[in-house]
């Protein structure tokens, strides 16, 4: 079993990657892979709604959106982390989210469907809450359960010092790696005793201007 863990934020070894490394640490001793993705520094363009997913299979910016596509079948579980910039996660994951989700969904290939989520937001104060919100919807909207904790996801700091002495920000991030190693485990089993995934319908659009 596998979690990606998606660093958003433009510092590679920022106050969001102290974050996902206790994260990673602790689905590491609860015997889960783990494996980090970070998105650069590199403008990451928004979708414009071209559908060429649709008809090639991928994203027609070629940049890391197509990089992540490529390795999140072989994943089992997925981390999102992000810095809140004014009250939202950050420009480059909002970019990102938009296309790898809707690129996923248009071509087909459902590298999501029912594999288990979490969002983390990094913040030196406030706007936390939203910027998770803001998050989740990604998964909610792709049938993704989503994995919780005893607290809502979230670290504080102005500096990765800073959030290395958030101590119940930290636990917050051990209690949700350890969460969701146990729902990867749960489902293994599941699978495994002959339990069959949920039935799928068709997908029903209503428009509500006619």
């Amino acid at each position: 079993m596998k979690v990606l863990l998606v660093n958003g934020s433009p510092h590679k070894k920022g106050c969001t990657s102290v974050a996902l490394a206790e994260i990673e640490k602790t689905l590491q001793e609860e015997g889960i892979e783990t494996e980090q993705f970070w998105l650069g520094v590199k403008p990451i363009a928004g979708c414009i709604g071209c559908l060429n997913c649709a008809k090639s299979g991928k994203c027609f910016f070629d940049d890391c959106v197509n990089d992540f596509l490529e390795i999140a079948p072989g994943a089992d579980g997925f981390i999102f982390g992000s810095p809140v910039h004014y009250a939202a996660a950050s420009g480059a994951i909002t970019s990102f989210l938009d296309r790898v989700f809707y690129t996923d969904a248009h071509s087909g290939k459902q590298s999501f469907y029912l594999k288990p989520a979490a969002a983390i937001v990094s913040a030196r104060r406030g706007g936390t809450t939203a910027a998770f919100d803001q998050l989740n919807k990604y998964f909610t909207i792709s049938e993704m359960p989503v994995i919780s904790s005893c607290y809502w996801n979230m670290v504080h700091g102005m500096n990765p010092e800073d959030v290395m002495a958030d101590l119940e920000g930290l636990q917050v991030m051990r209690v949700l790696a350890r969460n969701m190693a146990f729902f990867l485990k749960c489902k293994d089993v599941a699978i495994k005793s002959g339990i069959s995934l949920p039935k799928r319908e068709q997908r029903i659009f209503t428009n509500f201007i006619r």
